[in-house]
């Protein structure tokens, strides 16, 4: 397994952290330290353009080189980056064609990161000259064993822009599409205000306006952007397999914070690596729903360098972040737990970001795993190294695991688009947060989760949640069709099927082109306001717990042969069905008509446990996250206490702690932020697993 950290030797003072008669001196301390630690991968290079090419087409990577030479006496092996994110200063005066425009035609300026047009020819071309310089120029080092492509894709805002470049890029793009300006004013109903085209040469860009832009033309704008970030990737990932063949490459995520396709990008990618911002104090269950998310996005032709099948984690918060209000410490322990959420939900690299804190820049004050003054006792360096040590013991277990869940969880970023438009029912919904609601209570029942686009093979899965698939194509119901017709159980949401893959609503009835998967029609809609509900009244056996409210969204629902499991209980729409049942084929359609608070959703995996014959990990009290990795004949169970104080668990057989050597059974106090690795003591394997 790689365990390593991001370093920038080029963010220190003269110039590289040494004296003035061994500028590079500290380079040697570093690697020292790194291995001590337990390192064996760096990133390094992401932001390095300016340096590797002081002047146009005068490239320097002698300095990487040699920072790659001090790496390798440790054998500490590198990933480069390339750095296109951070273009030098030059290249914008000489060509300020490069810098984006905003919706008002007004230029961001030169001076930071990601001050680029993705659409501009320029960018692009001086994009894959550094490119193809720094793979030639260091392609052949030893230590060399992936790359990755650019750094924060998106980030900041700046999917797009509206340069020339960008118009012509998207009206041919348009043209490529829709063939015709006919079918192109009927797809996006144009009529609509009589904004028809008779050019395409006429379509505009989504610019500022007096009011709101058609939402399928602002639609295909998102598509377009993300299609052109998608092939400025792929651009670059051809370019590095050409000159670096057996090199893989990979692209830096975050879990579906910035508008393009996360998809479409790990499609054009040999593996994926993502940030963690554990650091923000999120909930447990928020940080695993973002692991779950990104280890999802790529789920076969997984090429890592070692060879793999899971992700990597390129940045894991080594410290406190410094962008909130308030930048607290991360406590004693808790990068360690993270750390191993993140192994024990697929990660089969992790580096932390950074090595050490930097003494220039503004991110001086940011968390790292060194302080500005090298010394290697202090706190969160003995921690990483003590997760070096553990994962070293870990590895050989590790090795050739992953994930395997049997539920999943439906998103689509054309959907989430859709969603964002201005115009909605309820400006108070928001996807992410109806998501997280499945996805807590699937979580705290310890219920590994998957997910996955509409348009995929859904047949591996017990139970598949389609939360609020506002935006659904034709093909995609189809898909969810079949996965029912085949044995499967489909739950979905209010807020599905009102608009297609072209945003025009159907006159056949909600949802769309599902309404005989779910027996009923949704004849109206009634987004409540904040603080104003409606109540669930139960029929049959749904386990209720609780006086379950109907929140934010109430669908009028006419049954059409369901089975009704709750109705609404109040206004005039009382006695009217807001959760069903419809078996379709082999398998069951579910359907629920409203938002409830949390409990309800615990009921529902209460229930749809039951169901569906699905179980939970480990029996467990809730406060303790259970995740397992397995291959044939392996089974690892990872426990991890998020409290602040201990957590007693009672196994009734023995089990085997990879972290201690030890084997227990009966009463165990995991301690406060505590980690146990498990996997079965041999004389168990072969009964059934309790905890």
């Amino acid at each position: 397994m790689f365990f390593g950290v991001d370093y920038y030797p080029e963010q220190w003072v003269f110039p590289c952290g040494g004296g003035a008669d061994n500028p590079e001196g500290a380079w040697a301390r570093d690697t020292e330290l790194m291995a001590k630690a337990g390192v064996n991968v760096v990133r390094l290079g992401e932001f390095s353009w300016g340096l590797c090419e002081a002047q146009e087409g005068k490239y320097d990577f002698s300095w990487l080189r040699r920072v790659m030479d001090t790496l390798g006496r440790h054998d500490i092996k590198v990933v480069l980056g390339t750095p296109t994110a951070a273009p030098p200063i030059w290249l914008a005066r000489l060509h300020p064609d490069i810098l984006p425009l905003d919706e008002h035609g007004l230029p961001k300026h030169e001076g930071t990161r990601r001050a680029i047009c993705f659409n501009n020819d320029t960018y692009w071309n001086a994009s894959k000259r550094v490119v193809e310089a720094m793979a030639r120029a260091l392609g052949d080092h030893p230590q060399l064993i992936a790359w990755q492509i650019d750094s924060g894709l998106g980030g900041h805002r700046t999917e797009w822009s509206f340069n020339e470049d960008s118009r012509l890029e998207w009206q041919n793009w348009l043209k490529l599409k829709y063939k015709s300006v006919e079918r192109l004013n009927d797809r996006l109903g144009l009529r609509c205000w009589g904004q028809v085209v008779s050019s395409f040469d006429d379509v505009p860009m989504p610019m500022a306006a007096p009011t709101a832009h058609n939402p399928a033309l602002l639609l295909d704008w998102y598509r377009f952007c993300s299609d052109a970030i998608v092939a400025f990737v792929r651009m670059q990932a051809e370019v590095l397999h050409e000159v670096c063949p057996g090199r893989p490459v990979t692209v830096n995520l975050r879990a579906l914070t910035r508008r393009f396709d996360h998809f479409d990008m790990a499609d054009v990618v040999d593996f994926v690596s993502v940030e963690s911002n554990a650091a923000i104090k999120s909930k447990s269950s928020e940080l695993a729903c973002d692991i779950d998310i990104l280890r999802s996005l790529k789920k076969a032709d997984i090429k890592t360098p070692d060879g793999d099948c899971g992700f990597w984690v390129i940045e894991q918060k080594a410290g406190q972040v410094n962008w909130q209000d308030v930048n607290s410490l991360v406590r004693p322990g808790v990068i360690r737990l993270f750390t191993y959420q993140l192994v024990s939900r697929g990660a089969c690299g992790v580096l932390y970001y950074r090595w050490r804190q930097p003494r220039i820049g503004h991110e001086a004050f940011s968390g790292a795993v060194m302080p500005h003054h090298l010394e290697g006792n202090h706190r969160v360096f003995q921690e990483i190294s003590q997760i070096g040590e553990e994962l070293k013991l870990l590895e050989p277990a590790l090795k050739d695991t992953k994930v395997v869940a049997e539920t999943c969880i439906l998103y689509s970023h054309d959907n989430d688009w859709a969603l964002q438009q201005p115009m909605q029912p309820t400006k108070f919904f928001n996807l992410r947060e109806h998501i997280q609601l499945f996805y807590n209570a699937l979580h705290d029942r310890n219920i590994s989760v998957d997910f996955a686009r509409p348009v995929e093979d859904l047949s591996q899965y017990k139970i598949v949640f389609a939360p609020s698939l506002h935006l659904l194509a034709a093909g995609e119901a189809d898909r969810l069709k079949l996965y029912v017709q085949n044995g499967g159980t489909l739950v979905t949401t209010f807020n599905t099927g009102l608009v297609d893959q072209h945003h025009i609503a159907p006159d056949s009835g909600y949802p769309n082109d599902l309404t005989d998967l779910f027996g009923l029609e949704v004849l109206e809609f009634d987004p409540l306001p904040p603080g104003e509900e409606n109540h669930l009244t139960f029929k049959g056996t749904f386990p209720a717990s609780h006086v379950h409210p109907a929140r934010l969204w109430c669908d009028v629902i006419e049954p059409k042969g369901c089975q009704v499991l709750a109705t609404f209980a109040k206004d005039f729409y009382a006695g009217h069905p807001a959760l069903t049942l419809n078996p379709f084929g082999l398998g069951k359609a579910i359907y629920i008509g409203t938002m409830s608070h949390q409990y309800f959703y615990h009921d529902l995996i209460a229930w749809l446990r039951q169901l569906c014959g699905l179980h939970p990990l480990l029996k467990v009290p809730e406060s303790v996250e259970v995740s397992m990795r397995q291959k044939e004949g392996v089974r690892l169970f990872f426990l991890l206490n998020h409290q602040n104080s201990p957590v007693r668990i009672q196994f009734y057989k023995p089990m085997h702690d990879f972290l201690t050597g030890e084997t227990f059974s009966g009463n165990y106090d995991l301690p406060p932020h505590g980690v146990l690795v498990l996997d079965e003591h041999p004389e168990a394997r072969h009964e059934p697993v309790n905890a």
